[in-house]
């Protein structure tokens, strides 16, 4: 099994989670990726904003390039946090554009055999609100297996909301 090529996709929040998900259940002969994905849309409407809206912009002040600098930073930052947390040397991959389809994209492009990721939603309770929308799609579309990690540790089975009464009939779709 030392040929398993693993993609960790690490997200500010929840990264720890996923590397130590990698650290209990991935063989230590597996090919490791970290994948940070910065998503465009602040720099984007952040620069717009600046040209249009704003009016008089001003050359090398753009918002939206200090925006995608300052990402850039904030991006290697975080793989070199969880690189060293993984404790082992790991293949990086810092992306931009719509998050979930560059995930999904990525996980495809490089063959992955498994794909972990964090839940970003409701910490507190199981269930679907557990994942956030661009976590719900990549789960959805993953070209692989995935490792679905709760970053906190899960919460007790206590936190399934009671089943309806007897009777109950669920709204029609």
């Amino acid at each position: 099994m030392s040929g398993l090529n693993v993609l960790v996709w690490v997200v500010e929040g929840t990264w720890q989670g996923c590397v130590d998900a990698v650290l209990a259940n991935v063989p230590a002969g597996a090919e490791v990726t970290l994948l940070h994905v910065t998503g465009t849309e602040l720099a984007e409407v952040a620069g717009g904003a600046s040209a249009g809206l704003l009016g008089r912009g001003r050359r090398g002040r753009d918002p939206g390039a200090l925006i995608e600098a300052a990402a850039r930073v904030a991006a290697e930052d975080l793989l070199d946090a969880a690189e060293a947390r993984l404790g082992r040397p790991a293949a990086r991959v810092s992306a931009e554009g719509r998050v979930e389809r560059v995930v999904v994209e990525v996980a495809a492009e490089r063959a992955a055999d498994l794909l972990v990721l964090a839940r970003d939603g409701d910490r507190a309770r199981l269930g679907p609100r557990s994942l956030g929308p661009a976590t719900r799609f990549v789960v959805d579309h993953a070209p692989c297996a995935v490792l679905l990690a709760w970053p906190d540790g899960a919460p007790g089975v206590g936190s399934i909301p009671p089943p309806p009464p007897p009777g109950h009939q669920p709204p029609p779709r």
